[in-house]
């Protein structure tokens, strides 16, 4: 019974979350419902930034930082990622920040940050 249940919100988040088929800006298309999605979706694919950021510094630096700088850059950004997932899905019927705009960004883990994203250091 469980796992229909959570099938079932994932499923009800994305289809909340998709996009529509017509032209428009993304700023325009932000609701609470895409809020509420966005939260799900980062706070469920948090750990996933742990092996994004051990490949990352092992293309970069190779494999020792890989598994030492790269694991300890998946947890603090896999924390980061969660906790505004969090944010966002129990703050999601107010519009904070304004116009229901992604609190970090890339705004999904799978999204490409081309080494760069809110949290970063300068």
């Amino acid at each position: 019974m469980s796992s229909k249940l959570s099938i079932g919100f994932l499923s009800a988040c994305l289809i909340f979350n998709a996009a529509p088929a017509w032209a428009g800006s993304v700023e325009s298309n932000n609701t609470p419902f895409t809020k509420a999605g966005r939260g799900a979706i980062n706070t469920i694919t948090g750990w996933v930034e742990i092996p994004k950021r051990i490949q990352e510094e092992w293309d970069v630096s190779g494999p020792a930082m890989g598994f030492t700088w790269g694991l300890v850059k998946g947890f603090g950004y896999g924390f980061v990622r969660t906790a505004a997932g969090l944010y966002e899905l129990v703050t999601f019927p107010f519009p904070a920040p304004p116009g229901f705009e992604p609190v970090i960004q890339p705004e999904f883990v799978f999204d490409d940050d081309s080494g760069t994203s809110s949290y970063d250091h300068p």
